[in-house]
Formats: C-alpha cells, sequence, structure tokens
C-alpha cells in the first residue's frame, strides 16, 4: 500500500465505513471508488479488504467481472461501442474497427495521450437506436463509420 497517498487511503476508509452497516456494501463501496478515482487498482483492492474483511479474490472477481469498473486508468473520453446483437447486426464491429483505426488503439486500451479510452460493451440497452456509441455517457444513435471521424474530431476539440 506504499503506492497510496495518505489521503487517498483516508477517502477510501471513509467510503468504506459509509457501508459498514449495510448486509452487502461491496458493489456501493466499489462504485463511489470508481466515480471517484476513475479505476480500482489492487492496492485500492487490497485496502477495502482490509477494511471491509472481504477477501481480495472476491474483490478483483467483482472487479473484472463488472464492465463498468475499471484496474487501469481511463482515458478523459471512454467511448463505448455497443456490440449487442442488434448493434452488431447493423454494422457495429465496423464502427468499433473504425474508431479503433482512428484512436490507434484496440478496445480496451487507453490513447497514448490519455485522450481517449476504447471499450467494447455488450448491451447498453438502446437496440431500437443500433448502433449505439456511448461517450462519457452520452448517447449516439444509429452510429455509422462516416459519423465516427466527425464524432472524434468534436471530442479532440472540447466541443462535445
Amino acid at each position: 500500500m506504499a503506492h497510496l497517498q495518505q489521503s487517498a487511503v483516508k477517502q477510501i476508509e471513509e467510503i468504506c465505513d459509509r457501508y459498514k452497516d449495510e448486509d452487502t456494501p461491496l458493489m456501493m463501496i466499489l462504485s463511489d471508488i470508481q466515480k471517484e478515482y476513475g479505476y480500482i487498482p489492487l492496492e485500492v483492492q487490497e485496502l477495502v479488504s482490509e477494511k471491509t474483511g472481504i477477501g481480495v479474490a472476491e474483490i478483483y472477481g467483482v472487479v473484472t467481472f463488472y464492465s463498468f469498473f475499471s484496474l487501469k486508468p481511463k482515458g478523459k473520453n471512454v467511448v463505448g461501442c455497443c456490440l449487442g446483437t442488434a448493434c452488431y447486426v447493423k454494422g457495429a464491429q465496423q464502427v468499433i474497427d473504425k474508431f479503433s483505426e482512428i484512436l490507434g488503439i484496440k478496445p480496451g486500451e487507453t490513447s497514448e495521450d490519455g485522450m481517449f479510452t476504447l471499450d467494447a460493451l455488450r448491451c447498453i440497452g438502446a437496440c431500437g437506436i443500433a448502433p449505439a456509441v456511448q461517450i462519457n455517457g452520452t448517447v449516439y444513435p444509429k452510429m455509422s463509420v462516416d459519423k465516427v471521424a466527425p464524432l472524434i474530431e468534436q471530442y479532440k476539440g472540447g466541443q462535445a
């Protein structure tokens, strides 16, 4: 735990204390930590384990199972391309391939400048507007390959 600053340790302990009376606090604790820091590295998982008595293996299992948790820092702009069935059959694979090509990263990676993270999502519940892309929580409907470059430019310029 030598990597964590004392202020971070204190804040994580406070988050754990918030949910000490809950029967199953883990998801709430991890969610708050993810919102605060953007990711949940192993050092943080170990601290949560010490504070809650929940095993590191169980915590790691939860963090790696749910796609909204991350072990690594994400970029300023998180691009999630839905690859659920409805989106996939309407061309989502070509859309994510275009994002990958333009950004120079594969799904699950972050650009070297820290501006973009590209994620492949299983289903975002936007089947009626497939293929859907989500950037920083904003959903873009009926995405097509020719819309990818202009959308990236909006976020590069800080206009989106």
